[in-house]
């Protein structure tokens, strides 16, 4: 399980379109053999269960992490430069931890995180 943070906390996740981007950008790392579970958005960070390919190191696989889902937040989202002008999208914090026995709890906390953090998600895209 992953946890990072928006630089300076801000409050970026609160609308479905940055949700997804983010999401999206994480998701570009199947191709290099990451698993992902459930992604728990929470305005100003998000939490996250991934199964990393042994030939990364924690180091490396936070770093692609990162990495990818920044490229694709402002990608999708130009005028977050406004807010990140050096694209500095994450905060140097980070959190992460294994499962253990515990794997059905950790889920359920990471689902769990619009409502544990009383988050109201803006529905901004349109479904055609």
């Amino acid at each position: 399980m992953f946890m990072f943070v928006s630089k300076k906390r801000r409050n970026v996740f609160r609308k479905r379109s940055t949700i997804r981007a983010c999401e999206a950008g994480f998701r570009e790392l199947e191709r290099f053999g990451y698993e992902f579970g459930p992604f728990g958005f929470a305005g100003t960070h998000v939490h996250l269960a991934a199964n990393v390919p042994e030939k990364y190191s924690i180091t490396n696989a936070i770093t692609m992490l990162k990495k990818y889902s920044a490229i694709r937040v402002f990608h999708d989202k130009p005028n977050f430069l406004k807010l990140y002008p050096r694209r500095h999208f994450w905060s140097r914090y980070e959190h992460h931890q294994g499962f253990g026995a515990d794997a059905a709890k950790a889920i359920a906390y990471i689902k769990s995180q619009p409502e544990h953090h009383n988050i109201q998600v803006i529905e901004d895209i349109i479904h055609g």
